[in-house]
């Protein structure tokens, strides 16, 4: 879909369901309008409504009515195109096997896989339901006009319209929920979302002043001698959905037991927290009982804001479930073991022994570096449209603000 571009949206009949939050999915709908598709919106909360057309139908029904209702909604509008973000989302998990059913078109929105430059817009699933190939052959047997990318357009920090954008979305789907009251949202979506970034902001000021000597010490006196541990999302589908771990703590306890017991004793274990999850979760004293328990507490460090390039550069290895620190591991050339389902999860980019192995095997693995370009340069050019959910790009055309 990225690589035939937005024109091939034509005569489409097109609905679309959750977006990101913000404005994108709106302007989303009139881009497609203006290239000639017939598109419908479906809001599930306030938020939802508040972000979209005054045409948009509410779907306001219990969960176990949405599959009648989005196969009725089909026939009516005779659709042949379901565009949505996220595919893991209980609504959108049954919507996509409705229209795989159908065998209508799916297109599916997420966050890029390339950051924060990019976002990811894929037919049929994403991360762990991504189609992308996992034989390293077929990366290797591409012609080079397959994977050599153009320049692209820098996005810049996005943090600010995110957060605002955050802010309004949740404040209406609380001040509307009377109207969505069965709605079931993947998080709260109560007022104090807004306290959780709030809180989120105090925090990043707070650890950038207790923390202010950690990279420096790692990167200067620990280079090559550490591990990076770096957080999902306590509520990110590649923890509940894509892999076997049923909680950031469950991976976090497994990892510093594995650690404690197979790791060579002069390394440490760094564990960096999800910009994003700042809000709502410090790990700091579960992480310190579980590193007591297996003796390891002078080696276990927990940090949150600290420059990752930096902290890449000099690690010995990265362990993690999946998330797109995984191909900045790639990037920086630092060998990575992913305990998840991910994309680049293949021989030849990724550590492929267990888990006990990789403590003592990292510092003698090599990525194959002209593989790693292929596969990066191929998700790029079919699978990553070039800019941001909630930032518009001055050079696009578009309403959604990306570079198609």
């Amino acid at each position: 879909m990225v690589h035939r571009g937005l024109s091939s949206f034509r005569d489409k009949k097109i609905v679309l369901l959750q977006g990101p939050v913000g404005p994108f999915f709106k302007n989303l709908a009139e881009d497609l309008e203006e290239i000639g598709a017939n598109v419908q919106k479906i809001n599930f909360n306030g938020g939802d409504w508040f972000f979209s057309s005054g045409n948009a139908i509410n779907f306001t029904g219990k969960l176990e009515e949405w599959s009648g209702f989005f196969s009725d909604f089909i026939e009516q509008y005779a659709i042949d195109t379901v565009i949505l973000f996220g595919d893991c989302r209980e609504y959108h998990r049954v919507a996509h096997a409705i229209a795989s059913q159908r065998n209508l078109d799916i297109g599916i929105f997420e966050e890029g896989y390339v950051r924060p430059d990019f976002i990811t817009f894929e037919e049929f699933g994403v991360n762990g339901n991504s189609q992308l190939s996992r034989n390293p052959n077929f990366y290797k047997t591409l012609d080079e006009d397959q994977f050599s990318v153009d320049e692209t357009t820098s996005v810049g920090n996005t943090f600010w319209w995110a957060a605002g954008y955050a802010i309004v979305y949740y404040f209406f789907s609380a001040l509307l929920a009377p109207f969505f009251r069965h709605y079931q949202h993947h998080r709260s979506l109560s007022l104090w979302e807004t306290v959780y970034w709030i809180r989120s902001i105090w925090r990043k000021q707070w650890y950038r002043l207790c923390e202010s000597g950690m990279q420096n010490d790692l990167i200067t006196n620990h280079s090559k001698k550490y591990y990076l541990l770096p957080l999902q999302i306590s509520t990110d589908a590649q923890v509940r959905e894509h892999s076997h771990f049923s909680s950031v703590e469950h991976f976090i306890e497994k990892s510093i037991s594995s650690f404690a017991s197979y790791s060579p004793k002069d390394t440490l274990l760094i564990i960096k927290h999800h910009p994003l999850d700042r809000g709502y979760h410090d790990y700091a004293h579960f992480i310190k009982r579980v590193a007591d328990h297996h003796n390891v507490t002078h080696r276990v460090h927990y940090i949150h804001d600290q420059h990752l390039p930096s902290l890449l550069d000099n690690a010995l290895g990265v362990v993690m479930i999946n998330s797109t620190v995984g191909l900045s591991a790639l990037h920086h050339n630092t060998p990575l073991k992913a305990c998840g389902t991910a994309i680049y999860d293949f021989e030849g980019l990724t550590y492929q022994n267990s888990l006990e192995h990789f403590w003592n095997d990292a510092q003698e693995y090599e990525i194959d570096r002209d593989l790693y370009q292929r596969f990066k340069g191929y998700v790029i050019m079919n699978k990553q449209i070039n800019g941001n959910f909630y930032k518009t790009l001055e050079e696009s055309r578009l309403k959604c603000g990306v570079l198609w």
